[in-house]
C-alpha cells in the first residue's frame, strides 16, 4: 500500500512541476501572433483619451418657506379637536339583530317586493334569513340602509375619524350570484 501511495505523490509531483513550467512563459516570449497583439497594445496606449463630457450646469434649488401659522400643529397631542356638534352614533337606540355582524359576513341572497316597497333579504353567519328596508342598520360600524335596489342595497356607516369626531363612509352589500 505504500507503494501505491508513493506512487501517486511522485505522480502528483511531476504534474505540478510541468504546471509550473507551463505557466512561466509571458508575452515578450512573442511566439506566434504575440508581436502583433503587443503593437496593438502599444498602438491603443499611444493614443490621445477621448474628451470628457462638460460637467453639468446645477440649476439652484428654490427655497420655500413654510408659514404654519393658523394650522393644528399635527404633533401636539393636547390640540385635538372634537367634532363636538356633528355628528355621532346614537347610544340610546335599541340594537338590531344584523349589527352583531361586520359587513363582510353578510351575504344579500334576493329580494321581496316591488318599486318603493323593496325589501331586500340577507342571510347572516348564523345561516338566517333577515327582511331589510331603508332604515335598518347593518354591520358593526352603525350602517344605515338609506336604499334597497334588486341588485344590492346601499348604506352609509359612522366610523370615527381619529380626532374625537365621525365620518360619514359609503358601503354596499351586492347580491350573491
Amino acid at each position: 500500500m505504500s507503494k501505491s501511495v508513493d506512487m501517486i505523490r511522485a505522480s502528483a509531483l511531476a504534474a505540478l512541476m510541468l504546471g509550473t513550467v507551463a505557466c512561466t512563459r509571458t508575452v515578450t516570449d512573442t511566439p506566434g501572433d504575440a508581436p502583433n497583439l503587443v503593437e496593438w497594445v502599444a498602438q491603443v496606449r499611444a493614443r490621445p483619451a477621448p474628451p470628457l463630457d462638460p460637467i453639468p450646469v446645477i440649476k439652484p434649488f428654490e427655497s420655500f418657506q413654510f408659514d404654519g401659522r393658523g394650522f393644528r400643529d399635527p404633533f401636539d397631542v393636547n390640540a385635538v379637536e372634537s367634532n363636538g356638534g356633528g355628528m355621532r352614533p346614537d347610544s340610546n337606540r335599541r340594537r338590531q339583530p344584523l349589527e352583531s355582524f361586520p359587513l363582510d359576513a353578510l351575504d344579500m341572497v334576493g329580494t321581496l317586493g316591488g318599486g318603493r316597497n323593496l325589501v331586500a333579504l340577507i342571510m347572516g353567519p348564523d345561516k338566517v334569513t333577515y327582511r331589510v328596508s331603508p332604515g335598518t342598520y347593518v354591520g358593526q360600524s352603525d350602517g344605515r340602509v338609506v336604499a334597497v335596489y334588486e341588485d344590492h342595497i346601499e348604506l352609509i356607516e359612522l366610523v370615527p375619524d381619529g380626532a374625537g369626531g365621525w365620518l360619514e363612509r359609503p358601503a354596499s352589500i351586492a347580491l350573491e350570484n
